[in-house]
């Protein structure tokens, strides 16, 4: 099932354009859009919290066409990609003379976005000094260009979005309380990939068929067994942009109908072997230590832990689901995901 929303990529602060879906059938899924949906059409700053590669620009936008400022701009503004010296006049313009450079008036993101919303990318990432000034525009609304004293109004709704925990740079002096009060009137988590059961076969032939298209090509390609064995087993630390990096890869490098195998590692073939590694042929050896067993690839270990620990937890629990959620420090649904996840072996 897919929802159609707006691409919210745009860094130069103009109202995104071109339509891109979020898809998913999962529960994780369908539980994220339907907390976004409830909080969209209400006028209060929204934080979206999640791992890199979860969409969180795209909810972010799915956020603005959702409420009432659908029709204003949608302004975003990535702060990990500024100096410090330059997030403030990027966030609140800057008058002609204000500093070397500023050959003229500016506007800044907050004044571009009035009427609209403020997407603030990496907003952990904001120095504090530039946080104060953000305290008060989200206090009383208004605010001044760099190298001016006269107040501008502004009325933008901000969307933040981090990876890193807010809460705990708060208690470290690194990121003002005041201020993520006040952002937080709502916090949205973004699942990744690794909890979204059953969205991966759904998000491959979607960006497969993308691919195709992009290619020219009339048939668009399958993923054989093997292939989606691969893409389901992964632990897909960069989550969805890792997922479409690799199935658009599989599907420039195959003219088949049919993909059979997935090369998760594009660097894996060009890696050189390392010093005391080559067997002489230009092969690296795989590095053994005597009387210990050669080491297994990461996610067969971690799959092999996982299904070990939900077995163990359910029998210490007489296979009660919540306790044995409990006593793993998982919520019910997490364990339920993790369950169907290993259900063929559990």
């Amino acid at each position: 099932m897919a929802g159609r929303e707006q691409a919210g990529g745009e860094r130069q602060g103009r109202t995104p354009s071109v339509a891109v879906e979020a898809l998913g059938q999962s529960e994780a899924f369908f539980d994220f859009q339907e907390r976004l949906a409830r909080v969209a059409p209400i006028d209060r700053p929204v934080l979206l919290v999640g791992e890199r590669g979860t969409g969180k620009e795209l909810a972010a936008a799915r956020l603005h066409y959702l409420s009432r400022r659908w029709q204003g701009p949608f302004v975003s503004l990535n702060c990990a990609a500024l100096t410090a010296s330059l997030i403030e006049a990027e966030l609140f313009g800057h008058e002609r003379g204000a500093f070397t450079g500023a050959a003229h008036r500016r506007k800044g993101r907050f004044e571009s976005a009035h009427d609209g919303t403020l997407f603030l990318d990496e907003i952990g990432l904001i120095p504090f000094e530039v946080q104060e000034k953000i305290l008060r525009v989200v206090e009383y609304g208004s605010f001044e260009r760099v190298g001016s004293s006269e107040p501008v109004d502004a009325d933008a709704r901000i969307i933040g979005a981090t990876n890193a925990d807010l809460v705990v740079l708060a208690g470290q002096g690194r990121f003002k309380q005041d201020l993520l009060d006040r952002l937080a009137f709502e916090v949205l988590f973004l699942p990744p990939l690794r909890e979204r059961l059953g969205d991966i076969p759904l998000l491959a032939a979607h960006f497969a068929a993308r691919m195709a298209v992009e290619l020219g090509r009339k048939e668009i390609p399958e993923f054989g067994s093997r292939a989606m064995e691969t893409l389901n087993g992964h632990l897909w630390p960069g989550n969805i942009r890792e997922l479409k990096n690799v199935v658009e890869r599989s599907v420039y490098r195959s003219d088949a109908a049919v993909i059979t195998d997935i090369e998760m590692d594009p660097f894996r073939a060009v890696r050189m072997p390392a010093a005391g590694e080559d067997d002489g042929a230009g092969a690296p050896k795989e590095r053994t230590i005597p009387g210990v067993a050669a080491p297994r690839r990461l996610k067969e270990a971690v799959w092999d832990l996982e299904r070990q620990m939900l077995t163990e937890a359910l029998e210490a629990a007489q296979y009660n689901q919540k306790k044995a959620a409990g006593s793993l420090g998982l919520t019910y649904d997490q364990f339920r995901g993790l369950r169907r996840k290993h259900a063929d072996r559990i």
